[in-house]
């Protein structure tokens, strides 16, 4: 059963005037932001975030600039052998080369089998039984880039010796063998990239809204369960409560994503992928718009979640519905792929994620998120209106959970 709160012996009714009234919510929204900002589990969340996103752009430029570095066992005085190593060790990295290759050259089978289980060599590279080819030999599986190094270190050796005997050179006999490849989308970003890009969005957006839209259902809950909010709402209209909590919320959640982004941005810059940072910033500039519009609308409804509560315990039953769908956005956006993800690019509020990641492939039209991002604001509006209204339904009641449908009519 539930009640209204009743208003505190000796307080007066919230007053009604806007000269009164004029800039409560901005102290509400200053009220929020100091106090998030001063939160040890925020920051120290906020910290190992960014540490996180510092290592993994360490990692990936680490992955990138490494060499792979391989020896070779070869017979004792086997030039074609030896020929063939050294044509491995000569492909060009795009390619897919970029490996040291080196020889060691042993006396005999013994002497190789021994060096591959001292460690000494990777591989044994030596004439298939009967003369017919080449065999690579390893203490156990060979490793795929030696091999694939190598068979095409032995085919471009072998090439050479069957011109040569034949009279004619490699090069007449692969003459306008050469294949080039080219795209018909321009520079368009390739589709790993955008895949990992498309999961590094909607990770920004699921953290963003779930860990920001729990503390401001948290904050709401808790101000409301203690009853300090009978003694605000003698000062401060419950509207204006509302609006300095969203706002103040969103500006902690914007900014966090915003240092996630430049993170993220500068790490990229020592990475392989540094090439694509034109277009990934534009990508997350858009982002941003689109989570500062659509934040106020989940905002909004975390804050209804927080008052439909009587107490802490309760939010994880009035939050589901808000998580559920978070986590509906995060799977569905960074996995969708072609006509889905254009539909998900103009749903509010899937295309936060959707449509900065089609910005991102090239795939919108310049039109495309100045449209979706009017149909995230009607979205926001709509959600804060009727949040207002549900807000002050049910701040003031106590006894146990409140429904949406309770709250709107006691509003």
């Amino acid at each position: 059963m539930t009640s209204t709160l009743p208003a505190p012996t000796g307080t007066t009714a919230p007053p009604d005037d806007a000269e009164s009234t004029r800039g409560a919510w901005l102290v509400v929204m200053k009220r929020e932001i100091v106090v998030r900002a001063l939160n040890k589990t925020f920051l120290v969340g906020l910290l190992v975030s960014v540490a996180i996103i510092a290592a993994l752009a360490a990692f990936m430029a680490w992955q990138g600039s490494r060499t792979d570095s391989f020896t070779v066992a070869v017979p004792a005085g086997d030039a074609a052998a030896t020929a063939a190593v050294e044509s491995a060790a000569a492909i060009p990295e795009e390619q897919g080369g970029g490996a040291e290759l080196t020889t060691l050259e042993v006396p005999d089978d013994a002497a190789a089998r021994a060096a591959l289980a001292d460690g000494d060599a990777d591989g044994w590279l030596h004439p298939a039984p009967g003369g017919d080819g080449w065999v690579l030999t390893g203490e156990a599986a060979p490793d795929s880039t030696l091999t694939r190094l190598l068979t095409a270190g032995v085919a471009a050796e072998t090439l050479d010796a069957n011109a040569e005997a034949a009279g004619t050179t490699a090069a007449e006999l692969t003459a306008g063998g050469t294949l080039t490849t080219d795209r018909v989308d321009g520079d368009a970003v390739d589709s790993q990239t955008l895949f990992f890009a498309s999961f590094a969005l909607a990770l920004l957006f699921f953290i963003g809204a779930l860990g920001s839209g729990q503390m401001i259902a948290g904050s709401v809950v808790e101000e409301k369960q203690s009853r300090l909010v009978e003694i605000m709402a003698t000062a401060v209209p419950l509207r204006h409560l509302l609006a300095g909590k969203i706002l103040g919320s969103s500006v902690v959640a914007l900014a966090q994503n915003v240092v996630f982004a430049a993170v993220g941005l500068a790490a990229l810059s020592f990475t392989p992928t540094a090439s694509i940072l034109p277009s990934l910033s534009t990508s997350l500039v858009w982002f941003v718009l689109f989570f500062a519009v659509g934040f106020l609308g989940l905002a909004a409804l975390y804050a209804v979640a927080g008052a439909l509560a009587s107490r802490t315990e309760d939010l994880q039953h009035t939050t589901t519905p808000m998580t559920m769908a978070i986590m509906g956005v995060y799977f569905l956006t960074f996995s969708a792929s072609g006509t889905f993800e254009t539909v998900l690019s103009y749903v509010p509020v899937a295309n936060v994620v959707s449509m900065p990641v089609r910005v991102l492939s090239g795939d919108a039209a310049w039109w495309e998120p100045i449209v979706s991002l009017l149909i995230l604001a009607a979205f926001a509006v709509a959600a804060l209106l009727v949040s207002e209204r549900a807000y002050r339904g049910a701040l003031l009641q106590t006894g146990g959970r409140l429904s949406w449908s309770r709250a709107l009519r006691s509003a």
